[in-house]
């Protein structure tokens, strides 16, 4: 199968003065090009994933390699069969990571120390060291660190407060945080030496970049690591590979996520295809009946079928 497509994540702290007007022109390029994506702009910089064709992707790079403001954002590459997005979306937002600070954290200020793969690798295996997730729960049960810290939250926002009531398990530890592409982390470990702890680091260009390292290829990372766009997943480990991801209802290993059909729940879970047919895709008993449910309206299941699914359930 031909890769003709490519995936871009990137972002770049940088100070910028009319975010509206940048995000405008911003825009416009995007749609010129036809590029298709998220993208956040901010006062503190952009922070964007992309996809188009290899001659799409490439003009975006050279464009914004032509802005001084952006001329040494890193992009983090990915080979694809085709788009990874459905449509075009540049947001203003007053931050590029959602973290909600009472004192606010500038990274290009305070930031935690880089490790490049190979030292993240190293590290990691260092007895006194504590690998820290710094995504959502659902990221982490995907693929994590082996060994790392899972944070009990849903959004980013909630990491201060839960490091708050878990001081324990970083005190006097040197600490490794690690994220999707670097982003979260830039700031979260500002925070982090902000409130005191001193031996702060962070894997440079997160997850995707260890990934691609050609020394680590990847090891010591189990299951994949969750994506925002249409692929959800991608691979890390290119050494050994172990699924760490569990079936919803089941507990078997699984990788694939789905949403809840109820529309009103749409709560994310790893669910296979057998276990998606026989309980309606849905995370609970209420929403496998709820006259909303997606799976049975877009499977034409009659009342009588539904009954029948719900009845092997129970029994």
């Amino acid at each position: 199968m031909n890769k003709d497509y490519r995936v871009l994540l990137y972002y770049h702290y940088i100070n910028i003065e009319d975010v509206n007007a940048f995000r405008e022109e911003h825009y416009n390029l995007c749609k010129e090009i036809g590029l298709l994506g998220r993208i956040i702009v901010s006062k503190e910089g952009i922070n964007g994933t992309v996809s188009g064709t290899i001659a799409e992707t490439e003009a975006y790079i050279q464009a914004m390699n032509n802005d001084p403001r952006f001329k040494d954002m890193p992009f983090k590459i990915d080979l694809e069969d085709k788009d990874a997005f459905a449509k075009l979306h540049v947001r203003v937002k007053d931050e590029l990571v959602n973290l909600k600070l009472d004192k606010d954290v500038n990274p290009l200020e305070l930031t935690g120390n880089y490790l490049k793969p190979t030292e993240f690798f190293e590290q990691m295996q260092d007895e006194n060291t504590v690998v820290l997730d710094a995504r959502n729960d659902y990221e982490y049960d995907l693929g994590h660190f082996r060994g790392a810290i899972r944070p009990d939250i849903e959004v980013f926002r909630d990491l201060p407060e839960w490091i708050e009531e878990n001081k324990e398990l970083l005190d006097g530890k040197k600490i490794l945080t690690y994220c999707t592409g670097g982003v979260r982390c830039e700031k979260f470990s500002g925070w982090l030496l902000q409130e005191g702890f001193e031996d702060v680091n962070q894997l440079e260009g997160g997850i995707v970049t260890y990934g691609y390292d050609e020394e680590v290829q990847g090891e010591l990372w189990d299951g994949r690591c969750y994506v925002f766009d249409q692929r959800i997943s991608v691979p890390i480990n290119r050494v050994d590979h172990k699924i760490v991801g569990k079936d919803y209802i089941t507990g078997a290993p699984c990788e694939r996520y789905v949403n809840c059909a109820d529309p009103s729940c749409n709560k994310q879970i790893l669910m296979s295809e057998e276990t998606e047919a026989a309980y309606l895709r849905a995370c609970s008993h209420e929403c496998r009946v709820s006259e909303r449910n997606r799976y049975v309206i877009d499977n034409g299941l009659s009342a009588l079928e539904v009954a029948e699914r719900l009845s092997k359930i129970t029994n």
